[in-house]
């Protein structure tokens, strides 16, 4: 196909729309504080903003290697929804009432994000349409029944099964046969949310030191404290959150305790009123599929189409990008989807692709944890549904620093442990050749076949997903 980019790469089209911010400054020596927050992304700048609202007496100070909101954060698809890792799995370890309760949680906190971005005036293009996901295979309607009784089953009696007829008056997909949704899902922009949600934390007090590189995270020892070691001095505090999601592995001793996982995005030029008389798409819905490697798409506030999905899903040696330069046939992978959706939008204008990286446990369980005997905490491994369920991270790592026993703190991803991923090369083989699996199980499904490819169940159990 040869596709192109005007631009490729400068973190995110999210960011050259509002411009890059300008950069505040990095740690000046060593310095104590109550809690330090190693990370300046949503878990970062939720959890400093919850616990000062809690107490406005601590000491909270947030560390960022270069710009809040320069990883996942502010280069995600800008879908605020329900959903989480590790649910089934919650179920089986902890027993199916606490992981609907999670669920339930889940389902608070999208609306505690737009609260709170209605109560500190965040505009971050916000709308609240819920979320479609579509089947345009027999194999994937197979996978859409399982997924709609699996909601039902867990409470979630919101989610509609959708015929054809009824998800195309929604979006005009091509080929689609049909399609769930859900209310519990919103239209974001998420460098404009991480923007608002930095000066909403520094109104109430919190400390953010940028251009600040943590090197490693040292516990608490006998008398003493936990300690954030970083190129410009030492923090030192009774309690160190880690929340570095998708570059965890660049800290010392977590090279294998998530993997960076890389999914990318292209975004189009603004589309005509034409196009969206004969696609539809009036509710901003977020869009999904049922595709083994699967799409997230959302219409923009300016009307484009902004489309991601896995490129090259992992870097050796768990390296992380720099800023977010996407491969051009990852580009081309993503303007077939596009096309493939919407015929109409064939020869538009791809006016930006970048890339991000996620963080992905071994078990594909998201995570939050406090020891207060090393003063260490961490959250994350959301495995790309994190614009919502960083929220909720932050809210029970606010009930743990202060020893509070909450609803939230008896969820059961707290303190949920798991095993370290493999050295390599077997990870690198393993997660390439995961994903080689689905996209040939995809093609299979695309080409005919009726029924879910064995193919990708072997995947599915191998990567440790079921």
């Amino acid at each position: 196909m040869g596709t192109s980019a005007t631009a490729n790469g400068g973190v995110s089209f999210w960011y050259s729309a509002i411009g890059l911010p300008d950069s505040r400054p990095p740690l000046d020596g060593s310095t104590e504080v109550d809690v330090a927050v190693v990370g300046g992304g949503y878990t970062g700048l939720w959890t400093a903003y919850y616990l000062k609202q809690a107490d406005p007496s601590l000491r909270v100070a947030v560390l960022e290697q270069r710009f809040c909101g320069y990883g996942a954060s502010g280069r995600n698809g800008g879908w605020l929804y329900n959903g989480f890792a590790g649910r089934g799995v919650f179920a089986k370890q902890y027993g199916k009432p606490r992981a609907v309760a999670m669920q339930q949680a889940m389902n608070a906190s999208v609306d505690e994000v737009l609260r709170v971005c209605d109560a500190e005036r965040i505009d971050a293009d916000q709308v609240k349409g819920g979320v479609l996901e579509v089947a345009y295979t027999p194999a994937q309607v197979e996978r859409l029944d399982a997924f709609v009784a699996g909601e039902h089953a867990y409470g979630e009696t919101e989610v509609e099964r959708l015929t054809a007829a009824e998800a195309s008056s929604r979006i005009a997909v091509s080929g689609v046969l049909g399609g769930s949704w859900t209310p519990h899902g919103a239209r974001i922009q998420p460098a404009k949310l991480v923007r608002g949600l930095a000066e909403a934390a520094e109104r109430l007090g919190v400390r953010i030191y940028e251009g600040t590189t943590v090197t490693e995270i040292v516990p608490s020892v006998g008398a003493a404290p936990a300690r954030a070691v970083t190129d410009h001095g030492t923090v030192s505090a009774r309690y160190v959150l880690r929340c570095t999601e998708g570059f965890t592995a660049n800290l010392r001793g977590e090279k294998r305790s998530w993997l960076p996982m890389n999914s990318s995005m292209i975004v189009t030029a603004p589309l005509p009123a034409s196009f969206w008389d004969s696609v539809g798409w009036a509710g901003r819905e977020m869009l999904g599929d049922f595709a083994h490697a699967y799409m997230y798409a959302q219409r923009t506030a300016d009307d484009r189409i902004a489309l991601g999905g896995r490129g090259v899903p992992y870097r050796f040696g768990s390296r992380t990008d720099n800023d977010g330069s996407t491969a051009a046939k990852t580009i081309d992978q993503l303007t077939e989807i596009l096309t493939r959706f919407f015929p109409a939008a064939r020869g538009v204008a791809i006016d930006h692709a970048w890339s991000g990286v996620l963080g992905v446990p071994r078990d594909w369980c998201s995570t939050v944890a406090l020891d207060h005997a090393s003063g260490l905490g961490w959250a994350g491994g959301y495995v790309g549904s994190g614009v919502t369920t960083t929220n909720l991270a932050a809210r029970t790592l606010r009930d743990l620093v202060r020893g509070e026993a909450t609803d939230l703190t008896d969820l059961p991803w707290v303190d949920h442990k798991v095993r370290r991923w493999e050295p390599e090369p077997f990870r690198w083989i393993g997660v390439h050749g995961m994903y080689a699996a689905y996209h040939f199980a995809d093609r299979q499904e695309r080409g005919g076949r009726a029924a879910t490819s064995p193919v990708a169940k072997v995947a599915d159990v191998i990567s440790g997903r079921h």
